[in-house]
């Protein structure tokens, strides 16, 4: 029956390149108000494709409203789908979300975003094609083979597909943990196929996500903006203050300086050390995605470690301050410095903002400043790990070796899917990352893309991951 399956998803990948077509040109791009009617519209176009590939309970769950800027806005709903309710089959969860980034001809797309458009090199270009429409059609790809086919899946499907993935998830992780024990009741494990490989020419399971705290330092000082001819040298000035701090954060070699944040990290073991062995990814493959060789560490170890498993400090952005061209001798009267720190086993988002709070206004308080500051952590969303050796990875990484004829490198990831985390938490239940598209993708970027060869290939694996588990024992 596998093979049955692998023939027709490679006798209709045009079909399933006409299907992104159609996703793609939905511009439903969460961020922009002007555009929610569109996500709205994605959402109807998934709940159509579902029912025509023989889902059952296909249903939305409303998330409710959103403040955006004062303006009320509705919130796309959680589209939920089941195919097959055989209680001697395994259930496996899978969520996607079908929002998209912002796109625009003139950001220097090479096309219109919102058409797909297939290069000389086979590459599916348009927003969202990688980052996730492709990959949640991959899964009604799937169910569309075995539909035609005559064949039962060989588990139980579940679907779980949002519109707000690309603007913080807002609304869903009250509804995942409120249908934790109705609609999701049954659910053995959670699949989530929304990030990449590690490069660009091998398959591979992700296993572990960063988490992040985001920092807000507010400096306050003058009750209006004051002119530094006038004032200059006679006051306080806030952005003085502000960079005093911020320059005490972080040392240009990468390391945080704010006291215990590394008493918190798990030791490297000598295990883990050996799952940086033999990774396809090169040096130069940073050095391109940069742009530039700006790198730290110097050996692709390093650089992996550094990415996955090591904490990081950047800073990111000063509120209130002149930044437009040209001169201004302004002295802003208050200034906000953003910077985040991205989190690691067994580091805790309360241990963290404690650290960095007693940090600050201790280092605030060394510089004798009659400015005020204050200090808040903006977001706190905690990292996350699973094991490799669970049944769940161990079933993927037999459906990469069936469909790629190659073991999948075994990895972690400097960002952070905060979803995932939320599944395993409600659900209670181990969530597995099987990525579609390359490393190569751009997802955010302009040109986004996603190889046919991915396209395909990726649907072939998502479909051979539910024969694996299949046969998996959940021991």
């Amino acid at each position: 029956m596998v093979d049955q399956f692998l023939q027709y998803v490679e006798q209709h990948q045009n079909d399933f390149v006409e299907r992104l077509r159609k996703a793609v040109a939905i511009p439903s791009v969460s961020a922009d108000p002007d555009r929610r009617q569109d996500v709205f519209r994605m959402a109807e176009f998934l709940i159509e494709e579902l029912k025509a590939v023989g889902a059952i309970n296909v249903e939305t769950r409303d998330p409710g409203t959103q403040d955006f800027n004062g303006t009320t806005l509705p919130l796309p709903p959680i589209v939920v789908a089941t195919v097959g309710n055989d209680p001697a089959k395994k259930t496996i969860l899978v969520y996607g979300h079908y929002d998209v980034q912002p796109a625009l001809k003139e950001d220097g797309w090479a096309t219109e975003p919102f058409t797909l458009v297939e290069d000389e090199q086979k590459r599916l270009i348009g927003r969202g094609s990688s980052d996730d429409k492709g990959p949640v059609l991959g899964w009604i790809n799937v169910v569309e083979a075995h539909k035609s086919l005559g064949i039962e899946l060989p588990v139980n499907l579940k679907f779980c597909l949002e519109g707000m993935e690309e603007s913080g998830s807002v609304g869903l992780e009250e509804i995942v943990y409120s249908e934790a024990s109705q609609y999701f009741s049954d659910v053995d494990t959670v699949c989530i196929s929304d990030n990449y490989w590690l490069g660009t020419t091998k398959p591979c399971l992700t296993y572990g996500l960063r988490g992040v705290s985001y920092f807000h330092m507010t400096v306050q000082g003058p009750a209006r903006d004051l002119h530094s001819g006038v004032f200059g040298g006679t006051v306080h000035e806030p952005m003085t203050d502000l960079f005093a701090i911020m320059s005490k954060l972080v040392a240009p070699n990468g390391r945080i300086l704010v006291p215990g944040i590394y008493e918190q990290v798990r030791p490297l073991t000598d295990d883990e050390e050996k799952t940086y062995d033999n990774l396809a990814f090169e040096m130069h493959e940073l050095h391109d995605a940069v742009g530039s060789k700006v790198n730290i560490h110097d050996n692709v170890r390093h650089v992996l470690q550094h990415r996955w498993r090591h904490p990081s400090l950047s800073l990111h952005g000063v509120e209130g301050a002149f930044y437009g061209p040209g001169d201004k001798t302004v002295v802003p009267a208050r200034v906000v410095g953003k910077f985040s720190i991205r989190t690691v086993p067994d580091m805790t988002p309360e241990k963290v903002t404690e650290l960095v709070l007693k940090y600050v206004n201790e280092e605030f308080a060394k510089l004798g400043s009659k400015n005020t500051m204050n200090i808040v952590c903006s977001h706190a969303g905690d990292h996350w790990l699973a094991s490799p050796d669970h049944w769940t990875y161990v079933a993927a990484a037999k459906a990469v070796e069936r469909v790629y004829n190659v073991k999948p490198d075994l990895t972690r990831e400097g960002g952070s899917i905060p979803i995932t985390l939320t599944f395993q938490d409600a659900l209670k239940r181990n969530v597995l990352l099987l990525p579609m598209g390359r490393g190569d993708d751009g997802a955010h970027s302009i040109n986004e893309k996603l190889d046919r060869s991915n396209y395909v290939e990726g649907t072939k694996l998502l479909g051979t991951y539910l024969y694996e588990v299949a046969a998996a024992s959940s021991e």
